[in-house]
Parts: C-alpha cells; structure tokens; sequence
C-alpha cells in the first residue's frame, strides 16, 4: 500500500511562500500522476495543482502563476512551491494520485494571515 506524507506547511503573511513537500514510499510512485489538493474551512476538497509522470502540469485558476508544482522521481517526491500567498489559500493541503487515489494523508495545514 503506497502511503503519502505531506509536510511544510505553516503560518505565513499574506504575500508570503512556502515549499510544501508530499513523499511516497513504493516505486511506483513514478509512473503516476500527483496532484495537491486544498480543503479551507467549510469547503470542499479541491484539486489545485497536478503533474503527470512526464512533468505536464496543471493548475486551477486561482493559482495560475503563483504556485508551481514539480516532482523528484529519484526522491518519491512532489513539491508545491507558494508564492505571493493570499489568505484566501489557507487550508488544509493534501497530495494523493489524480487517478485510483490511495487512503489521504493527514495534510499539512497552510494558515495566510493578512
């Protein structure tokens, strides 16, 4: 069973980065395509980033030139990197396959104040 760990998260100001990291144990995780996905409070779970096995990604509107996502195959891991935060981002992050996906992890919690 392949497990995802999610970290990097944390309290930052509206403007702010931060570099959130999803590691995967099995090898498999390489031939798969990854998203990060954000629940904010009261709201629905939703798709924000993904990349494919081949490094195409995608991103939803509301973060389209700000966050950019990127993966390591060497090291299992998927990156997200936050730029110019708004408070609206503030959620919970979590990262899981696009397809098939496996049991969530316990996210990392991504707080922007103004």
């Amino acid at each position: 069973q392949v497990q995802l760990v999610e970290s990097g998260g944390g309290l930052v100001q509206a403007g702010g980065s931060l570099r959130l990291s999803c590691a995967a144990s099995g090898s498999i995780f390489r031939l798969r395509a990854v998203g990060w996905y954000r629940q904010a409070p009261g709201k629905e779970r939703e798709l924000v980033a993904s990349i494919t096995s081949g490094s195409i990604t995608n991103y939803a509107d509301s973060v389209k030139g700000r966050f950019t996502i990127s993966r390591d195959n060497a090291k299992n891991t998927v990156y997200l990197q936050m730029n110019s935060l708004k408070p609206e981002d503030t959620g919970v992050y979590y990262c899981n396959f696009v397809r098939a996906a496996v049991s969530w992890g316990q996210g990392t919690q991504v707080t922007v104040s103004l």
